[in-house]
């Protein structure tokens, strides 16, 4: 239903992959590593840069890890 409406699912959900068929998708699926919310700011230039570059279709998880 989001395809409808959306280009884009952003998502801490770890098992959608495992839980959905993503095959001929055409929304963009971004899959964080947490939604540990300190880390996601942390982390918001990361997640930003994955964003730009990420394509109808696509599905990516990003591994967002506490350092840096």
């Amino acid at each position: 239903m989001a395809e409808t409406k959306f280009d884009l699912f952003l998502t801490c959900d770890q098992g959608l992959r495992y839980q959905q068929n993503l095959k001929g998708r055409k929304i963009a699926i971004l899959q964080l590593s947490t939604n540990d919310r300190t880390l996601l700011e942390k982390k918001a230039g990361q997640i930003l840069a994955a964003l730009e570059t990420l394509k109808l279709g696509q599905y990516v998880e990003l591994i967002l890890e506490e350092g840096d």
